[in-house]
């Protein structure tokens, strides 16, 4: 399965560079439409060679890299014939007619470019850094889970994939009010792009604390729709009305980390996140493994005490970038 799924990272890559092009223009919607796409051929190609080829896992992935190599085609085609049909460039935005998106791909784009990869590396690796920080997190707190007992991994596994479905919010306002915050800035509209950090931040807080406040009611029912194990979704519900209280927190961060990406400050973002997994994530978890074996509670409260501590770095640094750089100017 891995080396399969591996052998198509060029066309992971490759459709979330055409996306980011696309949502640096203002539309998020197109590369929307091509990842639906794609989704859903990959559930019918699941479908086919899981069930009727009977390729198992093989075919799990195998389904996955079609779908994704189909979804960067069609990108592809999509753009060539918009611009086809964009005549003279005539028209509206700046001199692109009608629905022309303005990308125009030839050979001579794929030569290396040493200024523009410099700058892809100076605001790219610290957030892959983050990203690869974050995920070994998570691989540590599934290990410190499964030394726990079948049911107590099951719980925290399940409860992950939830947090990972509810973070949507958080994690797609990120992207936007980088996307969005760029726009401005590259327009030197430095009040602008601060405007979309808050109202971004005022969104995904107001719809963490609607999900912080709802599970503590319905955690039991939610856990009972993924199994019918009494243990499993007794700790699943312990673990989860914790763990839910990151929502509000994170979207704080999650916020901040988009203005700083969108101001070419994206190594804030990498250090708020590296001290929050080492000094309270990954600690935090531990102990609480340890001093509570009996509760998942304390454990799910390791996340927010990390993202407690991100989001008092974010705003002091925040505070530092607009007293003594440019991007606090009107």
């Amino acid at each position: 399965y891995i080396m399969i799924c591996f052998a198509g990272i060029p066309f992971v890559v490759a459709y979330n560079v055409i996306a980011a092009v696309f949502r640096g223009l203002g539309d998020s919607r197109t590369p929307m439409y091509f990842v639906g796409i794609a989704c859903v051929l990959n559930i019918a190609l699941d479908y086919l060679l899981i069930g009727g080829f009977s390729m198992g896992a093989a075919g799990a992935a195998l389904g996955t890299i079609i779908a994704q190599t189909v979804s960067v085609i069609l990108s592809l085609m999509w753009i060539k014939v918009n611009n086809g049909r964009s005549g003279n460039g005539t028209g509206t935005d700046n001199g692109r007619s009608g629905n022309g998106t303005g990308i125009h791909f030839c050979k001579g784009d794929l030569v290396p470019d040493k200024e523009i990869i410099s700058g892809f590396v100076r605001i790219g690796l610290p957030i892959a850094c983050q990203d690869g920080f974050i995920q070994v997190s998570f691989l540590v707190i599934t290990a410190i889970a499964n030394s726990r007992g079948v049911e107590i991994a099951a719980a925290v596994g399940i409860v992950e994939k939830i947090i990972t479905f509810l973070f949507l919010v958080p994690s797609s306002m990120l992207s936007t009010i980088s996307s969005a915050g760029a726009q401005a800035v590259g327009a030197e509209m430095y009040d602008r792009a601060r405007k979309i950090l808050f109202t971004g931040m005022a969104i995904a807080v107001s719809i963490g604390a609607v999900y912080a406040v709802s599970f503590q009611f319905i955690a039991d029912d939610v856990m009972s729709a993924f199994t019918d194990n009494a243990d499993v979704i007794r700790y699943g519900s312990q673990y989860l009305r914790a763990y839910i209280i990151d929502a509000v927190l994170a979207s704080v961060h999650f916020c901040f980390s988009g203005y700083f990406s969108c101001i070419g400050m994206s190594i804030w973002s990498f250090i708020h996140n590296a001290i929050s997994i080492v000094c309270a994530r990954i600690p935090g978890a531990y102990l609480a493994s340890k001093l509570f074996p009996d509760t998942l509670y304390p454990m799910g409260l390791a996340a927010p005490a990390g993202s407690l501590i991100s989001a008092l770095i974010c705003i002091g640094v925040y505070i530092y970038i607009q007293r003594t750089t440019r991007f606090g100017e009107k």
